[in-house]
């Protein structure tokens, strides 16, 4: 079996394509070589191979699909031996069904600029959290032509990342769709940086996460074969964006092309319906319109109707599970915190519509007290709310387009806030 032979085990299909309002919208299923993903779809994140306090059990029964793991972690612990040689992550976490991971270049912003965990998306944003940052902070992540210097946070220990690496540790920790390695901006690097990051970086590492997905495909032949998607930059400019989208969409190394594409870095949220879009419509100029496309950190509620509108296809980001664990819950119609005096004797569900564990059998009170006592099982409450309340969202979005009334699903919830 050729590479390209073998790139079939991974497929993509659009079942319904649009509406009057969003020509870009669609609905469709992603076919692994572990399960399908019915699309559009959340992945929770999984960061080190486990959702903080909630099993992969109750992760299906929440609507999950599929997890991401992100390869830097999991890296330092375990490492990405005991993975492989446990079979694979979803193996190893006991976890049947499709997995993702992260490339490691989020940890490249993340430990590089080392004053925020997430993607800040607005300039005022950035530039107060910058102005925030403990002054003595160490920066752990250090960027050269070839690839990342990270001092681990663990143990201070030297960690090199380069795309040949990281395609070496996704592969062997097994899972079904793998990000190609690149560097993650912000929103206050110049454009004369987002050039230069493209021209030097993204695009060169683009390529050569490929070149090395090619060969360890053929290396790895026995195994399962694991799709690997490009990762789309650009920031906020839209030359950049369409550049990079036609770019990859075109790249092939020894019959292999990218099976998807990840829209990531900074996207400030008052634009991100537009940037996005630029990038979708530049994939189908590109002839790439039938491969999956993942929007990598995004939860916001506002950010996954624009998202879906404009063609994404999956998800993913912490921020639900991180949230619930700080005492921020979601309800339809705004975000609680839970810690707050009026919840202390408040002998209410946290949402009297939903279906979750959490509200079926606990009250805002006893969350509250949890919470505020420090008390594990009320983060891992928490987090089966937050992660339900998304889930259940996007697959009704994808129900809604699937039935052709997504307007009035979004009219009706919105309505309903």
């Amino acid at each position: 079996m050729n590479l390209a032979e073998k790139q079939t085990e991974f497929d993509f299909k659009i079942r319904r394509k649009g509406d009057p309002h969003f020509l870009l919208m669609r609905s469709g299923v992603i076919t692994t070589p572990h399960g399908r993903i019915e699309t559009p779809a959340f992945i929770p994140v999984a960061t080190r191979a486990t959702i903080k306090g909630v099993s992969p059990e109750i992760m299906h029964s929440l609507g999950a699909q599929a997890l991401l793991a992100n390869a830097y972690h999991l890296r330092l612990r375990p490492g990405e031996d005991i993975l492989d040689s446990a079979g694979g992550l979803g193996r190893f976490m006991n976890w049947n069904g499709p997995t993702f991971t992260d490339s490691g270049g989020f940890q490249v912003m993340s430990l590089g600029v080392g004053f925020k965990k997430v993607i800040a998306m607005s300039v005022e944003e950035s530039s107060t959290a910058e102005k925030l940052a403990p002054k003595k902070k160490e920066q752990l992540a250090f960027i050269d032509q070839d690839g990342v210097t990270f001092k681990s946070h663990l143990d201070g220990g030297i960690l090199r990342f380069t795309p040949e690496i990281s395609l070496e540790v996704q592969h062997a920790i097994g899972a079904d769709i793998m990000f190609a390695f690149d560097e993650l901006t912000t929103l206050l690097h110049s454009r004369q940086y987002q050039v230069e990051s493209l021209e030097v970086r993204t695009h060169p590492w683009g390529i050569r996460s490929l070149q090395a997905h090619a060969e360890l495909t053929k290396k790895r032949a026995k195994k399962p074969y694991q799709a690997l998607f490009a990762v789309l930059q650009g920031a906020n400019f839209e030359d950049l964006r369409r550049q990079t989208a036609r770019y990859l969409a075109h790249a092939q190394v020894d019959g292999l092309d990218f099976d998807g594409f990840g829209i990531g870095g900074a996207l400030e949220k008052e634009r991100l319906a537009e940037i996005i879009g630029w990038c979708a419509d530049e994939l189908n100029s590109a002839d790439a319109e039938e491969k999956p496309r993942h929007l990598l950190g995004i939860s916001a509620v506002s950010d996954l109707f624009s998202g879906v509108e404009n063609g994404v296809d999956t998800f993913d980001c912490v921020s639900p599970a991180r949230e619930a664990r700080n005492g921020a819950l979601y309800t339809p119609s705004k975000r609680i915190n839970i810690k707050n005096a009026k919840y202390r004797a408040d002998f209410t569900p946290i949402d009297d519509r939903c279906d979750c564990y959490t509200c079926a059998h606990y009250t805002k009170a006893y969350l509250a007290h949890l919470i505020k006592s420090g008390e594990m099982f009320g983060a891992t409450l928490a987090t089966i709310h937050n992660e339900r309340f998304i889930l259940q969202l996007v697959d009704n979005m994808r129900k809604s387009i699937q039935n052709g009334n997504y307007q009035e699903f979004k009219e009706q919830f919105f309505a309903n806030s």
